[in-house]
C-alpha cells in the first residue's frame, strides 16, 4: 500500500449534515398541535427560569391573583389554579414562610382561611411580573408588536371561549401594576 493510499483511508470521513427531524406536515398544519407544542416549549423556559429564581411553578399565580386587591379564600384560588386544593396549601405554606402572603380564619365562616399578598409579596410580585415579561418578549420576540397583540387578542378569545375562569372583561385591577 502506498503512503497516498493509507494517508486517504486514515483520513477520517466528514459526518454527513445531519438533516433536522422535522415533524410530520399533517401536524404543522393544525393549529391546536402548534398551540400545544409551543405551549409546552414557553412553559419548559418559564419553570426553568423560575426554579432559578427560586419558586415553584404555581407561586407566580397564587400572587398575581391575590395582587388583584382581593383578599381570597384557598378554595377560591384552588379552584382558579385549577389546583387540587391540598397542593394549594403546599404552596401557601412556601409563600407564607416566605412572608409574601398571610391567611388568616375568615370572619364570616372559621372553617375558611382567607388568604392575602402582603407588602413583600407586592414587591416579589412586581419583579416575577418582570421576569415573565423578559420571558415573552424573548419568546414572542420574532413578532412584530402588531402581530404579538394580534395573537394576544386572539388567544384570549378562545381561552374565554373554552375556560370560564378566563372570561372577565378586564379592569383597572386586572392590568399588572
Amino acid at each position: 500500500m502506498s503512503i497516498e493510499m493509507a494517508e486517504t483511508l486514515a483520513q477520517k470521513p466528514e459526518a454527513p449534515d445531519r438533516p433536522v427531524s422535522r415533524v410530520a406536515k399533517e401536524l404543522v398544519a393544525s393549529s391546536g398541535f402548534l398551540m400545544a407544542r409551543l405551549g409546552m416549549a414557553f412553559k419548559a423556559r418559564a419553570l426553568e427560569r423560575i426554579d432559578a429564581e427560586g419558586y415553584e411553578a404555581n407561586h407566580y399565580s397564587v400572587l398575581a391573583i391575590l395582587g388583584e386587591g382581593a383578599r381570597e379564600t384557598q378554595a377560591t384560588i384552588a379552584s382558579a389554579l385549577d389546583l387540587d386544593p391540598s397542593r394549594l396549601v403546599a404552596v401557601l405554606d412556601s409563600l407564607e414562610n416566605r412572608g409574601l402572603v398571610s391567611r388568616q380564619r375568615d370572619p364570616q365562616d372559621r372553617r375558611r382561611h382567607v388568604v392575602s399578598i402582603t407588602a413583600d409579596g407586592k414587591r416579589e410580585l412586581q419583579r416575577l411580573r418582570a421576569i415573565a415579561k423578559e420571558l415573552e418578549d424573548e419568546f414572542f420576540g420574532t413578532l412584530a408588536r402588531e402581530d404579538r397583540d394580534t395573537l394576544h387578542r386572539l388567544l384570549s378569545e378562545l381561552a374565554c371561549a373554552h375556560d370560564p375562569r378566563c372570561a372577565f372583561a378586564p379592569t383597572v385591577s386586572s392590568k399588572p401594576d
